[in-house]
């Protein structure tokens, strides 16, 4: 039996992502006729990506799931047409990607390298940081890529904690859960890594109060979502010292506009949404597994609960 599987993407990313989906069909032994352009009283799955032009669910009315491209499903969860049920997308490849490029920069501030790389006045001043189990590294958001995090971060010996806004537990990780812990987590961290999904119950995380609870001197790294911090409040922490330096990798709006302080701020590195994505070859592995579930019958993986937006 054929499954119908309609590609409902950005127009650019059929010609990346067909050739790797097939292969993951084949391999799965999933039977797909795969296709950018299928009548939708024919579609079996959506594999989707918010971006897409496709905006209205009502017509799919046969189709089983949809299958999010993208780890945010922000832009999706929340449309009244979409009544099937919804993954979100993990993908290993871009797990692993977003794990080397916090790491990168978690090294880049415990060993200080930005003094030496950018030292136009030729000054010599010897410094020695301290060793990595001296350094608290915090990572807000304890799901699938907050967890590879920590566990490099760990690898390399950093004292790590965690926070989330439910309970959770990560062998080798101090925990915090709630508003209270997000204070407790926030006053032991030398490196804050925001690795939230954006909801509105995320929005802002960080803003002047909770900047107010890290150590003096604190880094902030985020490649999480935009929104989860209060572009002023930071800009103002970093104005009075209080923050020493923020990496931001994501914003409310994108590309950043030219005008945006972020640009000019010498406490801000700004890097163009680079942090991570998702791999074609890995996710479509993803995509495969949870058709292949779908027609024997047994439970998606990553469903999205819509109530918690993620």
């Amino acid at each position: 039996m054929t499954v119908n599987v309609l590609f409902a993407a950005h127009p650019d990313r059929w010609d990346t992502y067909q050739t790797p989906l097939q292969a993951a069909f084949t391999e799965a032994g999933i039977n797909a006729h795969l296709s950018p352009d299928m009548a939708p009283d024919m579609v079996d799955y959506i594999i989707y990506a918010p971006n897409a032009p496709l905006q209205d669910f009502a017509p799919y009315a046969r189709a089983k799931a949809v299958l999010n491209l993208w780890a945010g499903v922000e832009a999706v969860v929340d449309n009244r047409t979409l009544k099937i049920p919804l993954a979100r997308m993990v993908d290993p490849g871009m797990t692993q990607s977003m794990t080397e490029w916090v790491v990168g920069h978690v090294m880049r501030y415990h060993l200080g390298f930005d003094r030496h790389i950018v030292n136009p006045d030729h000054l010599w001043e010897p410094h020695t940081p301290p060793l990595a189990a001296e350094r608290n590294v915090c990572i807000l958001g304890m799901g699938a890529l907050g967890t590879s995090v920590a566990g490099s971060l760990r690898g390399l010996g950093f004292s790590v904690s965690g926070w989330s806004r439910r309970a959770k537990s990560v062998e080798g990780v101090t925990l915090h859960h709630g508003p209270d812990g997000l204070k407790t987590a926030l006053s032991e961290a030398a490196i804050v890594i925001l690795l939230l999904p954006d909801t509105a119950a995320t929005e802002n995380t960080l803003n002047a109060e909770t900047l107010a609870h890290l150590p003096k001197g604190a880094f902030i790294i985020n490649p999480g979502r935009g929104p989860l911090i209060d572009d002023a409040a930071l800009l103002a922490a970093l104005d009075s010292g209080h923050i020493a330096h923020a990496t931001l990798d994501v914003f409310r709006i994108e590309p950043l506009p030219q005008d945006h302080p972020f640009w000019a701020h010498p406490g801000v590195t700004v890097t163009p949404h680079v942090a991570a994505e998702t791999r074609p070859i890995t996710a479509s592995r993803v995509i495969a597994e949870n058709i292949r579930r779908g027609e024997a019958g047994e439970p998606f993986l990553l469903l999205v609960d819509r109530s918690r937006g993620y």
